[in-house]
């Protein structure tokens, strides 16, 4: 397409599903049975994302148990009672805490793509964990016998070894999830936090080449599960400047839901670099209401105002349901959007003249 159009990730899982994953947790079906319904979901999945004219896709993160933890699956080395993420709504996601060493991932993003790889002839993109979240793993009051320093050594190799499995599996791209991001100043006012989580990412990209990195992107929004959200209140201003000091190529931005949109494509100009492309959000997962083509086509055409075509692209705000039992959109509205983002991207692109 003349403006490239990806999605973020997570598709909802159906019923069937979501009760194939807690029969399971339940002791009442076999592994071989939820493989099953794992492997129906996802043959849905990507045919219905190509029926909406997606020229990229996803697996949908249909066999993830949420975004950020999948690298934790099998992993005996952890507690329940680790950091706390409260939503707006009053509802909160825990992340597990680490217990002792060594870090590794008990699953690679790699295996993912290969699987999704199988069922499409259409490029696929992969999203992984940035290090800057799993790094809350880590306990305050230590571990003994694995050190804060050796952690760190660890997750940043696993973290590399992620992103570089999924390139050379074939992924489109590679989509590096930072929800945490926005979410630092709410924590961490004076950036500090903030800036300690780009130099941690900064590491594990600059293993990366100049080659590798136009493929490697990071997304950004203030969270998104059971229609609520974490950092929706924390002024993109203060974030941007330093989210545009990450060494990737892509930059996949929510902005469909920002109140005032203008303001920052207009920030967004004035620091963005000759190399990178913007995917901006134009389509919100957490709006009921499915976006026409035509509102779709206007906030690209807005975006094209304050960005050159040749470093523009659109995606959604966020994934739909990035953990597995969020089922507070319906799998047929996501993908309505996800159309409707589609045809309205191709429809600006013609406008311009693309």
């Amino acid at each position: 397409m003349a403006i490239p159009t990806e999605p973020i990730g997570s598709i909802p899982r159906s019923p069937e599903l979501i009760q194939a994953m807690t029969s399971y947790q339940l002791g009442k079906t076999s592994a071989e049975a939820l493989e099953n319904a794992y492997d129906a979901a996802l043959r849905d999945t990507i045919e219905h994302l190509e029926q909406t004219g997606s020229p990229v896709l996803t697996d949908g993160e249909q066999t993830k148990p949420s975004f950020a933890t999948y690298p934790l699956s099998g992993l005996t080395n952890l507690a329940s009672d680790g950091v706390v993420i409260p939503f707006a709504d009053g509802h909160q996601r825990q992340l597990p805490k680490l217990t002792g060493g060594p870090f590794r991932y008990g699953v690679h993003a790699a295996g993912f793509l290969t699987t999704a790889r199988t069922y499409t002839e259409r490029p696929v993109k992969q999203a992984v964990i940035s290090a800057s979240a799993l790094s809350l793993l880590y306990p305050a009051e230590g571990i003994a016998g694995y050190s804060h320093e050796t952690f760190l050594a660890d997750l940043l190799n696993e973290a590399e070894a992620d992103i570089r499995g999924a390139l050379d599996a074939g992924a489109d791209s590679v989509q590096i999830d930072f929800t945490e991001g926005r979410l630092s100043l709410k924590l961490d006012p004076s950036g500090g936090l903030l800036r300690s989580f780009i130099a941690l990412n900064n590491q594990v990209l600059e293993r990366f080449s100049e080659a590798d990195r136009p493929k490697i992107g990071v997304h950004v929004c203030p969270g998104g599960d059971h229609d609520s959200t974490h950092s929706a209140d924390v002024d993109y201003a203060g974030f941007l400047p330093d989210l545009f000091q990450l060494k990737v190529g892509r930059f996949y931005l929510q902005l469909a839901s920002e109140p005032d949109r203008k303001r920052v494509l207009q920030l967004i100009s004035e620091l963005v670099k000759p190399e990178h492309r913007v995917f901006i959000g134009v389509v919100d997962p957490i709006d009921p209401v499915v976006e026409s083509v035509t509102v779709v086509r206007d906030r690209v055409l807005e975006a094209a105002a304050y960005l050159r075509a040749e470093q523009l692209g659109t995606t959604d705000d966020c994934g739909f349901a990035p953990f597995a039992d969020d089922v507070s959109t319906a799998r047929e509205t996501a993908f309505a959007k996800i159309r409707a983002r589609v045809e309205g991207t191709a429809l600006a692109a013609l406008v311009l003249g693309l």
